[in-house]
This record gives structure tokens, C-alpha cells and sequence, in this order.
């Protein structure tokens, strides 16, 4: 058994993806869908905000607001995360920065834009040291008004982006009978002699 060598995996190999039938393709896909919508992970970035959004950021995350009960985990790693929070205006130290951390995310990715500074520059849109919005650096999917914005606010952009990646759902067929149908048999009244 000593002159037998064990079979080892070549990079090529490793890197290739794994070809599956269309029917385990569809439910491995269904699956990732699925806990990506119901188990989001979030990292937070600060661009060169004055602090206020990220406050509201952890009040978001803590038991009064409870963020966590949508799924929602905040993440330290951006390999690991699903949605990148931002906050601030880019200021020129932080742009190579946030593009680094956006490009070591896996996809699909998602970004949400926290704050007036963040989505316009704020008060300090137009200072020296200022590139722009969130927006003019990386593609933003949710933008959360308010200076800063509530815990309200910031969980309701979070829904949005929840929501977004959800699928149609399929038109019933009962709702296609009711266009076609006999008017006394989906109105569900009594149908009596007036």
C-alpha cells in the first residue's frame, strides 16, 4: 500500500463548479434563496459620518428595536456578509477602502446607504476632502433618508431590501376563475329575491 498514492485535487479542479441536474440545481437554488432572505448577515461601513447613523445603527441591533428578529446578524467580516451597510459621506481615505471591502464581499451583494450624507454628502457635501455619495462610488440597492435616521427607518429600508429578493409570487388559479367565472359563485353572498 506504500507505493499507492492518494488522489489529490488540482486547483482547476476545485475551482470548477459543480454540475448538477437541473432538478437538484433548482432546489439547491431555492434553498440559498431561501436563508438568504430569512438569515441576511450585515457588515457596517463608516465612510466619514459624524457618528450619528451608526448610533442609530446599534439601537437598531439592540432589544428595543430587535433587527435580529427579521434574521438579521451583524457581521464583522465582509467575506461572510450578505449586505453592506453604509454610512457617511466618501471622503478620499475612505473610497479605496469601501471599494475594497464591496469587492471582498461574496455575491450576490447588497448595499444600503444610511443617512442624508450618505446618500446626498450631507452638510458636508462639497468640503476638500470629500469624493461624494455612496452611490457615485458603489451601486447602493436601499437608500434610508434622515439625519440621523430612526431605528424605524433603518429597519424598514432592511425590509425593503428583504423583499426585493423575494420572487413573484404565482397568480392563484382561483383569482384567474373569478375574472372568468359566475359572479354569484365568488361574490359569496346569499344570492336571495330582493
Amino acid at each position: 500500500m506504500a507505493d499507492e498514492k492518494s488522489p489529490s485535487v488540482t486547483a482547476e479542479a476545485a475551482a470548477a463548479p459543480v454540475k448538477l441536474p437541473g432538478a437538484f440545481r433548482k432546489a439547491l437554488d431555492r434553498v440559498a434563496l431561501w436563508s438568504r432572505i430569512n438569515s441576511p448577515w450585515l457588515v457596517h461601513f463608516n465612510s466619514g459620518s459624524c457618528n450619528g447613523c451608526d448610533i442609530e445603527i446599534l439601537a437598531t441591533l439592540a432589544p428595543r428595536w430587535d433587527l435580529e428578529r427579521f434574521g438579521v446578524k451583524l457581521w464583522g467580516s465582509p467575506r461572510h456578509a450578505d449586505v453592506l451597510v453604509c454610512t457617511g459621506p466618501v471622503t478620499r481615505l475612505a473610497r479605496e477602502r469601501l471599494v475594497r471591502v464591496y469587492e471582498q464581499m461574496p455575491a450576490p451583494k447588497f448595499v444600503v446607504a444610511i443617512g442624508s450624507c450618505g446618500i446626498t454628502g450631507g452638510v458636508f457635501h462639497g468640503c476638500y476632502n470629500i469624493v461624494g455619495d455612496i452611490g457615485e462610488v458603489i451601486p447602493v440597492d436601499v437608500y434610508v433618508p434622515g439625519c440621523p435616521p430612526r431605528p424605524e427607518a433603518i429597519i424598514d429600508g432592511v425590509v425593503q431590501l428583504l423583499t426585493k429578493l423575494k420572487p413573484p409570487k404565482p397568480k392563484r388559479a382561483a383569482k384567474a376563475a373569478a375574472g372568468s367565472g359566475d359572479a354569484n359563485a365568488t361574490s359569496g353572498g346569499g344570492g336571495g329575491a330582493a
